[in-house]
Order: C-alpha cells, then structure tokens, then sequence
C-alpha cells in the first residue's frame, strides 16, 4: 500500500524566485513610503517648531512693548500733572496777590476813615467776594485724576483684553499643533510599526515556517496514508475578491481541469500499488496477470514479511525522497534543522507519534492485503474517517454535523456489506486467512485514524513536506528495529533465498509508485486544491477493486461491490461537506 503524507506546497524554484523578487520590491517600495513619509512629517515637526517659537517671540515682543507702554504712559500722566500742578500754582498765586492787594486796599481805606481823609472812594467789603481756590482745587482735581484714571484704566483693561485674547489664540493653535504632532508620530509609529510587523511575518513564513500561525486543515484523501492540509486564507481584514477577468477565468478553469486529471491519476496509480502488493504475496493459486502469463509471488503473507516489504519500499522512498522534497520545497533542509534546533518536545512527540501510528497502519494493511482482496481490505480500511470524527469531537470539541452522522452510518454499513462476504465465505480467495484479513484492515484504519489526528495537532508548526519527510524517515526506522529485534517464529519473516532478486525489484516498484503518486497528488493540490483532490481520493477502493479485476482477475461478490460503492459515497459526501463548509468559512 503506498505511503502518501500529501501536503500542499506553494514553493517550486520559480514561484519561489518570483516571490522573493515581489517582496524584495515590497519591501523597497515600503522602506521609501517609510522614508518618504517620515521626511514629510518631520519637515512638518520643524515648520511647527519654528512657528511656535516665532510666536512665543512674538508674545514677548508684546509683553515688552505693553511694558514700555505702561511706563510711557506712567511718565506722561506724571509730566501731565507736573504741568497742572504749576498751572494750578500759578492761578493760585494769582489768586493769593488779588486777595492781598483787595486786603491792602480795604486796611488803607480803614486808615483813611480813622484819619478823616477819604483818599479815594471807599471799597465795600462786602462786594469783594473771597473765593477759597484751595478747595476748588482739590475738587477738579480730584475730578482730572479720577477721569484719568478711568481713562487709563479703560485702555488697560481693553489692552488686556486683547492681548488675553491673542494670547488664548496662540495657546489653542499651539495645543493644535501639539496635537497634530501627537498624531503624526502615532501615525508614523503605526505605521513603521505595521511595516516591521508584515516584514516580520514575511520572514517568518519563509525562514521559520513552523513557528508560523498558518493553519493547515487535514482532509481524508483516496490512498492509505495520504493526509492532506489546506492551507486556510486569513478572512480578518480580507478585501473582497473581485471578478476575474475572462482571460484569467478561462485559466483558473484549466488549472482545475489539470488538478482533477492530475489527483485522479494519482489515485490510479495508489490503486496499482495495492495491486502490485498484492501480486508480490503469494497466494495458493499463482496469479495470472492479464490472463496471459502466471505470477507466483515472492512472499507468504504475514507480520514478519510485511516488515520486510515495508523496509525495502523505504529503502527506494528515501533515496529519492529528498530529492523530490527540495524540488517541491527547497527550504525544506532549513526547516528540518530548525526543526532539530528548537527543542520543541511536544512537536517531536507529535511527529514521532504520528510516524507511529502510520507504521503500525503500513504493516497491518500490507498483512490485510496479503490476505483477502485488495479491493476488500482498501475499504475495510475506510472505517478511519468513523474513527477521526470521533476523536475529533473528543479532543477538538468539533461535533459531527448532521451530513457527517449520517456519512458515518453509511460507512458502517458499507464495511458490512463489504467485509461480510468473505466472513461467511468457507475457504478465502486466494487461500489467505479471512479473520486476520479483516481484523488487520480495521486495525490498519484505527491506525491511521490516530495518524491523522496527530497530525492535526502539529499542524501550523511544522510545514507539510519537511513533516513528510520525517514522517518517511522515521518509518524507516521503525521498520529496521522491529526487523532487527528477535520475534517470535510466527512473527518472524520467512524468506526464501532464490526469492531475493524478486524482493527486491518488487521493492524498487512499490518504491518509485509511491513517489510517483506522492508527485502526482502534490500538484493535483496545487492546481484543483485539497478539498477538491480528497473528492477525487475516495474512488480508492473502486479503482483498487476494478484493477484487481483487470489485472489479476480478483472477483467480488456483489455484496461487496455494492459495500465498496456505499462506502465510496459516504466519504464523498463527508469530503464534499468539508469542502463547501472551507469555502463558506473563507467567503
């Protein structure tokens, strides 16, 4: 059964080289609109700098001047009053010498009536009247200085009722240019900010992948062990996707078209592999490939040879592995050393738990092959989506929706009617062992159903291929210490010494066709997408039951046909839900 841990990829060496030229020119045209704003609004800061100091300058000014004026106006009230006071004391001194010449006059005319000579007329008294210019003096006085001060006190209050509002003015522009400045380095700081946030991401998602938040979601795919993400598009401040143009409509349209041929040859190909490993088995009856020729097989079916199988299938797959994962990936060393250098105990358990689960799930659908139909035990084995829905809604809290009960329903009658024929059946076709058969098929797809949902954990952390690629190496691993390690004689592999050379080119054919199929599913998803593929996957146990027939002749029973076909349906409707639920959740 091929190995298949398919994950999409976005990087060949040119779209990788592309890429890099488009971010390199993002990152320039970001760097100059840093520059250019940055310039902007520091000739901004400068020209209000100067501006306030211009009018602190110009507050001060008038400050001054109010102060030269006061004192100016100070030294000419005092100069002003000099000069009243001396025209006051010049009426005054007028006054006091017609006072004293009436005085004078009225004590001569007193002598000249004492003496009996009237000199001259006399003055009355009476009719000279004494004015007390003093006292009208201090009134008008009093009446200049009040006038004056309320004058001066008028001129004051109105100057300083201009210069409090000019001086509100200039406080409520200076605020104002204080707060556009506040917010031009907030909006600077944003958006140098933003900036080194999306350069930070950038560098992250291409030399850090698995510390990278992209979510990768598992779809049940055709083959055994094929598991493929779906990288998810952000939808938090997504624009609205726009029409495509007719051109570009009509090449979207033929990508899909490839992606659809390319994900359906991938599953033709998965389907001659569970052929192939079934004509590598030895069965009672040799095989007769096409009808024309016998094929006697290499290996008796059983744990031990099953090990054995899967060794030499690894020995080819990581020979040429890491080949074919730099040409999909070629950061993918990067990541596996970064990967090694983190630390990260709950990623390595996750990783290593997954391979797992997957070698235990190759070595029991390899036994289930090599003992009842290929087509039979392929889908036997489809009772692993049952098993991730489940374990899903335990551990991820994702409660089946009501398409997917009733998918499950139909998966467990498809596995009845399928498996239940070669139950009741006396002797097996082929002559292999019907119980262990099945019993090894489910055990293959609770196996793989363990894979699958530690996969998902990991998911987002580490990106698909380099987890492909460990995932491969530390399957072979497992395989060479449990060959290693002494088993029991009917756990043991049992290998005839002249069927070596045939071993070995069966192991070179599983090998390359399970890297073929690994290509051929990689870029199905990277033209027709995940979703779409893993609709394409579920006809993995028709075609593996149609190229049985072909090829060696396998007859169903149509109880079992009709079992393949039910179970075919309700994983299609479970992938055609999953599909429709994504592309809802990224509208």
């Amino acid at each position: 059964m091929a190995q298949r841990n398919v994950y999409s990829s976005k990087d060949d060496p040119e779209d990788a080289q592309s890429a890099e030229e488009v971010l390199h020119s993002v990152i320039q045209e970001l760097d100059a609109l840093h520059q250019n704003v940055k310039g902007q609004l520091n000739q901004d800061i400068t020209r209000l700098q100067s501006e306030k100091n211009h009018l602190i300058d110009d507050i001060e000014d008038l400050r001054d001047q109010y102060r030269k004026l006061q004192s100016q106006q100070m030294e000419s009230l005092s100069g002003r009053y000099i000069q009243q006071q001396q025209l006051w004391l010049k009426q005054l001194a007028q006054v006091l010498a017609q006072n004293l010449q009436d005085l004078l006059v009225q004590r001569f005319n007193e002598l000249s009536a004492n003496a009996g000579h009237s000199l001259s007329s006399p003055i009355p008294s009476g009719e000279f009247p004494i004015p007390m210019p003093p006292t009208n003096y201090d009134e008008r006085a009093s009446e200049l200085l009040a006038a004056l001060d309320e004058r001066i006190d008028r001129s004051f209050q109105m100057l300083e009722q201009d210069l409090s509002s000019y001086e509100s003015e200039l406080s409520v522009r200076l605020n104002n240019m204080q707060t556009l400045e506040r917010q031009g380095e907030e909006l600077l700081q944003n958006l140098v900010n933003r900036i080194r946030e999306e350069l930070e991401e950038e560098e992250a998602y291409l030399d850090n992948p698995f510390d990278a938040q992209d979510s990768y979601a598992e779809e049940s795919t055709n083959s055994l062990n094929s598991v493929r993400p779906q990288v998810l598009p952000p939808t938090s401040g997504a624009a609205p996707q726009q029409a495509a143009p007719p051109t570009e409509t009509g090449k979207v349209a033929s990508q899909m078209q490839a992606g659809l041929v390319l994900a359906l040859s991938s599953a033709v190909v998965l389907s001659l592999f569970n052929v192939c490993l079934r004509i590598l088995i030895k069965s009672r009856n040799p095989r007769v490939i096409f009808g024309l020729f016998e094929v006697p097989g290499v290996v008796t079916p059983g744990f031990g040879n099953s090990l054995l199988i899967l060794l030499m299938r690894l020995i080819v797959v990581m020979a040429l592995m890491p080949i074919l994962a730099t040409f999909l990936y070629p950061s993918v060393w990067k990541d596996i050393r970064r990967l090694f250098q983190s630390g990260d105990r709950a990623l390595w358990g996750k990783v290593l738990g997954s391979a797992f689960f997957l070698f235990l799930s190759q070595v029991l659908i390899y036994l289930a092959i090599g003992n009842i139909p290929a087509g039979i035990a392929i889908t036997i084995f489809f009772i692993y989506p049952i098993v991730t829905v489940l374990g899903s809604w335990i551990l991820f809290g994702a409660r089946p929706s009501t398409i997917g009960i009733l998918a499950m329903f139909g998966i467990t009658l498809g596995l009845i009617l399928a498996g239940l024929p070669s139950l009741v059946a006396a002797p097996a076709p082929g002559g292999g062992n019907v119980g262990v058969g099945v019993a090894a098929a489910l055990g293959a797809g609770i196996m793989f159903a363990g894979y699958v949902l530690l996969t998902q954990m990991a998911a987002g952390k580490l990106h698909p291929i380099p987890f492909s690629l460990v995932n491969f190496a530390a399957i072979f691993v497992f395989s060479a210490l449990s060959l290693w390690v002494p088993l029991s004689e009917n756990l043991a592999p049992q290998i005839d010494q002249n069927v070596w050379p045939g071993l070995i080119v069966g192991g070179v054919v599983l090998g390359v066709l399970t890297l073929f199929s690994y290509l051929l599913n990689n870029f199905a998803i990277r033209f027709a997408g995940a979703a779409l593929a893993s609709v394409i996957g579920t006809l993995g146990p028709a075609l593996t039951g149609l190229f049985g027939f072909v090829i060696i002749n396998e007859k169903l029973q149509p109880v079992a046909i009709l079992g393949m076909a039910v179970v075919t349906l309700s994983v299609a409707a479970m992938s055609l839900e999953r599909m429709v639920a994504a592309q809802k959740k990224a509208s």
